[in-house]
């Protein structure tokens, strides 16, 4: 007799991460998970986001046979996290710090079952064209920026920005999708391409 399949769970709230999750053909559940998000002082970005995706995990009850996914993405500049905009003098300036330079994006991702958790940070480095001010108010007056890391989206209008970008596409809007693949694999989560999730 076959052991069955583990059960999956994504703990977030994020769309862009259920339609990416989506793509890998496996059936999931959506179970956010509600916790401090506020750095550390001189927490580094990287043990910020690994930290993040552990938390969101760990506040959540995690059933037999079922594999947890957690996630947390930051937008580094010169070392400093950027994170989402409290508001629109706020976006304006991360964007006016992101024009016509490269900085980083980081993912952690967290896989946890009842016997085992694995974490996976994943960087990618995305370089700006040089943005006008009349671009940037005009990408503010959208409601694309808010709840963005670094306030823009690279699937959506923010997209028109980006010159390069080296690494992951997918890791820029949320999960690692290759990382992400063989990260479940590892859980015993075989992706089906092609198969709508249910």
């Amino acid at each position: 007799m076959s052991t069955p399949e583990p059960t999956l769970v994504l703990g977030s709230a994020s769309p862009r991460r259920t339609e990416l999750l989506q793509q890998l053909g496996l059936a999931f559940t959506v179970c956010p998970a509600d916790i401090d998000e506020t750095p550390f002082s001189d927490e580094a970005p990287r043990d910020y986001v690994e930290r993040m995706a552990r938390e969101k995990s760990a506040a959540l009850d995690l059933k037999e046979s079922t594999v947890l996914l957690t996630a947390d993405t930051s937008v580094v500049l010169e070392e400093q996290s950027l994170g989402k905009p409290e508001n629109k003098d706020h976006a304006r300036a991360m964007l006016t710090a992101l024009s016509g330079r490269s900085h980083e994006v980081l993912t952690a991702v967290c896989a946890r079952d009842p016997a085992r958790s694995e974490v996976i940070v994943v960087r990618t480095v995305v370089e700006f064209g040089e943005l006008s001010g009349r671009l940037i108010d005009d990408y503010l007056a959208t409601d694309e920026p808010w709840d963005k890391a670094g306030a823009y989206a690279l699937q959506g209008l923010g997209g028109s920005f980006v010159r390069r970008v080296e690494g992951s596409v997918s890791n820029v809007i949320g999960l690692p999708l290759f990382e992400l693949r063989e990260l479940l694999q590892r859980f015993g989560l075989v992706p089906v391409l092609g198969k709508d999730a249910a």
